[in-house]
């Protein structure tokens, strides 16, 4: 745009020069002042401010005002552009003549505006046709992880009948060594508990919830997986106050059994659980590997796994934060890798009505 502007500019310069030059061959040196004055003014100049200055940089005749430099054949001083034209004969006195055009600013601006518009009308467009190919190339994709969901939910529920047929056999057995016989129990609890977290992420059903005994919860679980920590020779403590919360009974069962399977599980042979229940806080303690500081942030993932040589699927840790967010339950964890983990829950207090 400047460049354009300085061309048409300079052209229309030169052509004030050779109007004057011609007046200038038709009148003698003796004109007066009053009728170059008046030429100058009646002299036709386009579109442009013009001035005309003699040898001394004086205005002869002017619409521009000050001119601060007459070096350049073309500069742009605030959004001006300005051309300066020497004529060195200096015809009817006039040395310079100088155009100045005012609307640069303003067409550059029109410019801008126009690009920006251009911009986000492209980017408007891109976004539109990106996400209706965004969700056409996902389809497949997304119906895979729906079949593989529908998958996943028929075969869990075909094991439920298995596990309890076999849950069921073992408390009808007699004769069998009481080591084996707890062997089994605990195998067939183990499955019953990775049973209830692969079923809990795919039922999604809203059970009404209650005002729960929770001390009464963390002793009927710790019970039913007596078989697992015996197994494994645990020691577990419990220090528990009467503490009411408001939830779903089969929630409250999936907290504590995932903690605590998640405690035995990282837990060595020997090592102990602490569970103490106390002014609406659960703690849940063990003494057994730890979790490395790295992956903490990780840990409430669905998929992730602290340490894979334990096994599991990722889900428990992660079905755990879930029913915190749900029944707004604050937690923590405190852990060191080698020194063992703790988990902090700290439930909503209860208004007495």
């Amino acid at each position: 745009m400047k460049s354009a502007m300085k061309f048409e500019m300079m052209y229309k310069a030169r052509m004030l020069s050779s109007k004057i030059i011609m007046k200038a061959m038709k009148h003698n040196e003796t004109s007066h002042k009053a009728e170059v004055d008046e030429f100058l003014g009646e002299l036709k100049h386009c579109r442009f401010e013009v001035g005309y200055y003699d040898k001394n940089k004086k205005p002869i005749y002017s619409e521009i005002g000050d001119v601060s430099r007459f070096d350049s054949d073309f500069y742009v001083k605030d959004m001006k552009c300005y051309t300066v034209t020497e004529d060195e004969s200096e015809h009817l006195g006039v040395r310079y003549i100088v155009l100045k055009e005012n609307d640069l600013a303003d067409e550059i601006q029109a410019l801008r505006i126009k690009i920006i518009g251009y911009l986000v009308l492209s980017f408007i467009l891109m976004g539109i046709v990106g996400y209706f190919l965004g969700r056409l190339f996902l389809k497949p994709v997304r119906e895979q992880i729906e079949s593989l969901d529908r998958f996943i939910s028929d075969t869990t529920h075909e094991l439920n009948t298995p596990i309890s047929a076999i849950l069921m056999t073992i408390q009808s057995l007699k004769g069998v060594e009481p080591k084996k016989m707890k062997r089994l129990e605990a195998s067939a609890k183990r499955l019953s508990v990775m049973y209830s977290s692969l079923t809990y992420r795919l039922e999604g059903k809203v059970e009404p919830s209650e005002v729960l005994c929770f001390p009464d919860i963390v002793k009927e679980r710790v019970g039913y997986v007596k078989e697992l920590i015996d197994s494994k020779r645990l020691h577990v403590e419990l220090d528990l106050e009467a503490t009411e919360v408001f939830m779903s009974r089969s929630s409250a069962h999936r907290l504590i059994d995932n903690l605590l399977s998640n405690a035995i599980k990282y837990s060595d042979v020997g090592d102990s659980i602490f569970i103490t229940c106390k002014n609406s806080v659960l703690e849940v303690r063990d003494t057994g590997i730890g979790i490395d500081e790295k992956v903490q942030e990780d840990i409430f993932k669905r998929y992730n796994r602290a340490n894979s040589e334990r096994g599991g699927f990722g889900l428990g840790l992660n079905i755990v934060l879930s029913i915190c967010k749900q029944y707004k339950i604050k937690i923590a964890l405190d852990s060191k890798k080698g020194e063992g983990s703790t988990f902090i829950l700290t439930f909503p207090k209860r208004k007495v009505s």
